[in-house]
């Protein structure tokens, strides 16, 4: 077996054992593919970030509140062998546990989890179902709409792509033309 960190049949093994909603896996997926994109963009391991935006919420299932999620999973991912930047970087995720976001790929994680959530929303209530005609002024507009995808937290979506010193629309059509290649995989539906 090898590395752990990079070990995506692994990682998968873990999100099914300890995530059963398919909504919850394919938020998995969407946060691993726009890690995998940065990953490529900065020059980093696009195996490691994409474990790490994998397994980010492996654990939210069985430990749904903010005592144990997602502190327990990082307790099962030491347990397991895995890395320990793997780790930080998922624990990093979460602001209350008040870990200092250091490397990219914490930067990033911090940067995808609920953009990717709420662009997938905007993407599902479009008649085309589909990112293909999603545009970053539709995603920053239904922003604005509190009511809609409201357990998104909105200040961690804006201060994402802030603490990458990316601005904010390009980070929107980074992730959003990332995700299109999975689009099937996530729920939605590719036009052509």
């Amino acid at each position: 077996m090898g590395d752990l960190g990079t070990d995506r049949a692994a990682a998968w093994e873990i999100l099914c054992e300890f995530t059963k909603s398919d909504s919850l896996r394919k938020h998995a997926i969407a946060v691993e593919t726009a890690m995998r994109a940065y990953a490529r963009k900065y020059g980093e391991s696009e195996d490691k970030f994409g474990i790490v935006g994998l397994l980010h919420d492996f654990d939210y299932e069985v430990h749904p509140d903010m005592e144990r999620h997602p502190a327990k999973g990082g307790e099962i991912l030491r347990e397991r062998g895995y890395p320990e930047d793997t780790i930080r970087a998922i624990l990093s995720h979460a602001n209350y546990l008040n870990i200092e976001r250091q490397t990219y790929m914490e930067k990033c994680l911090y940067a995808c989890d609920e953009l990717c959530g709420f662009i997938t929303a905007c993407a599902l209530v479009r008649p085309s179902r589909s990112l293909d005609d999603l545009e970053v002024s539709s995603v920053k507009k239904k922003l604005k709409a509190k009511a809609f995808a409201a357990s998104v937290n909105r200040d961690e979506v804006y201060e994402g792509p802030e603490a990458l010193g990316i601005p904010f629309d390009e980070h929107v059509k980074f992730v959003i033309e990332s995700l299109r290649p999975v689009q099937e995989q996530i729920g939605l539906q590719p036009m052509n």
